[in-house]
């Protein structure tokens, strides 16, 4: 008896989807800039081997090491340090295309690399728009460029945010503190779903100041080093999706890190994440990217250009139905997704700050609304674990619960910001 013990790694079809960045039924082909095709195409390059590797992380709950290692040799750690630092200079809606791109070959991998780049992206071209000291400026140049410097040499960093509190959704200060000390600051407290535990070299902590009755506004953005004496990890991860993300809870017992390790001046994070809250939707690709690749697996499979698929099943109305369904739901959430980080600016106006919201909310909510309709539309056999599709169907769920902005955070702050102005009280 010939028992299969690995998936057969089912990601052939991904040839024929492997399109230019001018396919305008994923990019708007027009507002690409020649940067931004080039940045897309050298993913389309290593995408399909990440693709296969997915079965095994995602069954595993492991790491994905090696896109990390191709991400390095890509120069892509670098993709968001500004090209005078050494970086490759990628820009808000730069960045979100790319990432977008990652999520439809892996979307653990785009997931875990939304929170490398956090480090960089928000620690550039914001922060150098915010109105800080000449000390402040010296002291941010400095660090930044040591902390850059590690990317490129092929460092990985992190962001937890996550406590299971209200604190990452900025309702109140995160209980992760940070005291100050002679040359450099004391770490305590605990953060939960935090990626990339274990396979990070440093963790961008957000935590607050130790001041009497702090506030968010006391909010510190510090980098600790994963081998620091204090650093622990703990629990287990085995859960329903984006397992390779590996997010296991951090703790920081009496962490001491010198003053190099600010990634933000003192008070300037809460003012930059005011003034730039399209920060906040920086998973969005991940899930547009997952959406795209469920959608094309079902033409694919109906078409039967998937192995193991001798059987076409295009020919049945009920599944053309289902799949015109599934694209009108995927254009919307990509039109509305190239506006709004197109509108990426310092202090947005109101509707232009709900439309983030309403798209993060479209987006995250209709992943999983295109992935369930193609398991339907496939049928039984494509849920077995030789197709990805049951990866995505999984991995669909995760994005209604993503900090800061879960779709209830998101549901709430749009009813509220719609049916109030600014400064407005019952």
């Amino acid at each position: 008896m010939n028992i299969q013990k690995e998936p057969f790694m089912n990601s052939s079809y991904l040839q024929q989807f492997a399109r230019s960045a001018d396919d305008s039924t994923l990019f708007d082909g027009a507002a690409l800039t020649d940067k931004q095709r080039a940045l897309i195409a050298k993913v389309d390059q290593y995408g399909i081997a990440w693709a296969e590797r997915a079965f095994k992380h995602d069954r595993e709950a492991s790491f994905p090491t090696d896109n990390y290692n191709d991400l390095h040799e890509m120069g892509f750690l670098g993709l968001c340090v500004p090209e005078r630092l050494g970086g490759l200079g990628a820009d808000y809606r730069t960045y979100m295309l790319v990432a977008s791109r990652i999520a439809y070959y892996c979307a653990s991998t785009a997931n875990t690399f939304n929170m490398h780049n956090a480090n960089s992206l928000w620690t550039a071209d914001m922060v150098d728009a915010m109105p800080m000291t000449d000390e402040q400026r010296a002291s941010h140049e400095h660090n930044r460029a040591l902390h850059y410097g590690n990317m490129l040499k092929g460092k990985i960093y992190s962001q937890p945010f996550s406590e299971g509190s209200g604190a990452a959704a900025g309702k109140h200060p995160f209980g992760t503190s940070a005291q100050r000390k002679d040359g450099g600051w004391l770490i305590n407290g605990k953060k939960i779903f935090a990626s990339l535990s274990g396979s990070a070299d440093y963790y961008g902590v957000l935590c607050t100041e130790d001041v009497p009755d702090p506030t968010y506004a006391n909010t510190m953005f510090i980098a600790v080093p994963a081998d620091a004496p204090g650093v622990s990890i703990v629990g287990d991860w085995d859960p329903l999706g984006m397992r390779g993300t590996v997010s296991r809870s951090l703790l920081f017992k009496d962490v001491f890190v010198p003053d190099s390790a600010e990634m933000m001046p003192q008070g300037v994070y809460i003012k930059a994440a005011a003034t730039y809250p399209h920060m906040f939707m920086t998973l969005t690709p991940c899930y547009i990217g997952l959406a795209q690749a469920a959608y094309d697996f079902s033409v694919a499979y109906l078409r039967g250009e998937v192995d193991g698929v001798n059987v076409k099943r295009r020919m049945y109305p009920t599944k053309q139905v289902g799949i015109a369904q599934m694209y009108i739901k995927l254009q919307q959430a990509w039109a509305l997704f190239h506006r709004v980080t197109s509108e990426f600016k310092a202090n947005p106006s109101r509707g232009e700050r709900m439309r983030a919201l309403a798209c993060q909310y479209t987006i995250m909510e209709y992943c999983a609304e295109i992935a369930s309709a193609a398991v339907r539309v496939c049928g039984g056999q494509a849920m077995l674990k030789t197709f990805p599709l049951e990866r995505m169907y999984r991995d669909s769920r995760c994005g209604a619960l993503m900090l800061p902005w879960t779709s209830e955070i998101c549901i709430d702050r749009l009813g509220h910001g719609l049916l109030y102005n600014e400064g407005e009280r019952d």
